[in-house]
């Protein structure tokens, strides 16, 4: 799992493309992953055949581990060490085998392309191996796993590659014997404390009694009140058939289960983080205001018809954007950010428009590089390429970087309003509500109108009460008469 960069740890296999026994080529794409910033695809930096899977779709693997290994120029999967090697959980090491591994991974490993995901760039690996002191024994006591059961594909990789990059990954050189506390790296650990897992009662099963997520979980499962179907793909069967510890809660029916607990990873668990961080960093401020927005959705209509228009998409929401953005000229300090470490406000010259995307994974805020120089049938092709590209789980990590203000559509779920969160590092989001036919007081009488409220939420260090009232105001009058998208831009 190459390094992703932007302080990310793991990633989740979503997809494999290829198979045992395909040939590949430099650069092409073998499996789709997810991190805590988007689904992105992993290119193959060798040409070769594929020997083996080492994870199976669906599961979380750490920065450093191997998850595919290939057969290049022809070499027995001996002589492939440099290249593919098993993960560190994938068997037991063998310890003669070890010294001589390692040799030819710290002093043959490829200085040329290295795996990189896509998007992120080549950053020259500083990890250098060290030297083991011996074969190690499980910290906790318990023996490993003497003779596992068959195992699948993924983990039936040769033990001299799983000890070959063991000092590498797991971050721990030397035996485990006298060790004073459970061995297990950063991820692991932290996974542990999110599932109330003490990590001194769980039984390790990795390389010199290092405890894998596998531990892990099995730890916080309930005891399987009967013996259970094969183990799935996911988990060696050496670490299924790991007794579960004295303290783990009593087995619950899967018929009569009143609850369900997924786990919490991927995008969910990098927006739920930012959140926390944004609520509890930036002063919030929410103000709303409800209009009468009846001649802009006359004016979509128009423009759905007008043959410069042809071929995009033209809705409400692409016409709040153009209001958005010609409000943010007419009031550029509502553009900006609060640099805590330099203790400076950053004004913003330039507007990239998050727009919030509810997708399958979760909620993400892709945005549109410059959006405040697009003409309006630019700015429709952008917002659809967001669109869809969010849709298909697409969005590279780039296009959630540098967002300078964000709208979010809360209407399009028949909300009227809401008091929206700040998508870190920004000032100021609008939030989008309903536009429903009501009566409104229209030229002295009461009329059926199409009517919407907004609300904007905004960060109080940078924005005050009269700059943020401003900015709404403006948002909404243009929107109450759009004539001044040409008058006031």
């Amino acid at each position: 799992m190459p390094d992703v960069g932007e302080g990310l740890t793991e990633a989740e296999i979503l997809k494999w493309y290829v198979q045992p026994g395909d040939t590949v080529t430099d650069g092409q794409v073998v499996c789709e992953v997810e991190t805590a910033k988007a689904a992105v695809e992993l290119p193959i930096p060798f040409d070769g055949t594929v020997h083996d899977l080492l994870f199976p779709e669906g599961t979380t693997v750490d920065v450093g581990q191997v998850i595919i290994s290939v057969n290049v120029g022809g070499e027995a999967p001996a002589a492939e060490a440099p290249v593919a090697q098993a993960p560190v959980e994938a068997a037991a090491p063998a310890p003669a085998a070890a010294p001589a591994a390692e040799t030819p991974a710290e002093e043959g490993e490829p200085q040329g392309r290295q795996p990189v995901l896509v998007g992120y760039g080549v950053a020259a690996s500083s990890t250098k191996r060290r030297a083991r002191k011996g074969a190690g024994v499980p910290s906790q006591g318990a023996s490993a796993p003497a003779a596992p059961a068959p195992a699948a594909p993924a983990q039936a990789a040769p033990a001299s590659a799983a000890s070959a990059i063991q000092g590498e990954l797991n971050g721990h050189g030397g035996s485990t014997a006298t060790a004073t506390r459970p061995l297990a790296k950063p991820p692991v650990r932290k996974l542990a404390k999110d599932l109330g897992v003490d990590l001194t009662t769980v039984v390790p099963t990795g390389p010199d009694g290092i405890i894998t997520r596998e531990d892990v979980h099995a730890a916080a499962a309930p005891a399987p009140a009967a013996v259970e179907a094969p183990a799935p793909v996911a988990v060696a069967p050496a670490q299924a058939q790991a007794p579960a510890p004295a303290a783990a809660p009593s087995a619950v029916s899967s018929t009569d289960a009143r609850e369900t607990r997924v786990p919490i990873k991927g995008v969910r668990k990098a927006t739920a983080a930012a959140m926390v961080g944004s609520a509890f960093t930036a002063p919030h401020v929410t103000e709303f205001v409800t209009f009468d927005i009846t001649r802009t959705m006359k004016l979509v209509e128009e423009l759905k018809a007008d043959k410069d228009m042809a071929g995009l998409r033209v809705n409400p929401l692409l016409l709040i954007a153009k209001a958005v953005l010609v409000a943010v000229r007419r009031n550029p300090e509502i553009n900006a950010a609060w640099d805590e470490a330099n203790q400076e406000i950053v004004l913003k010259h330039y507007v990239n428009l998050g727009i919030a995307a509810a997708t399958p994974r979760g909620l993400i805020v892709p945005n549109i590089k410059d959006a405040h120089a697009q003409t309006l049938p630019e700015l429709s092709t952008s917002l659809s390429e967001l669109v869809a590209t969010a849709r298909e789980g697409k969005t590279t990590p780039a296009a959630m970087q540098g967002g300078t203000f964000t709208i979010t559509n809360v209407g399009v779920f028949g909300v009227d309003t809401g008091t929206p969160i700040l998508n870190p590092g920004e000032s100021a989001i609008l939030a989008v509500g309903a536009i429903k036919l009501q009566p409104w007081v229209h030229k002295g009488k009461v009329k059926p109108r199409q009517v919407t409220t907004l609300a904007l939420s905004f960060d109080h260090r940078l924005v005050d009460g009269e700059l943020g009232s401003k900015f709404l105001a403006d948002v909404a009058a243009i929107l109450e008469q759009p004539k001044r998208l040409m008058t006031w831009s």
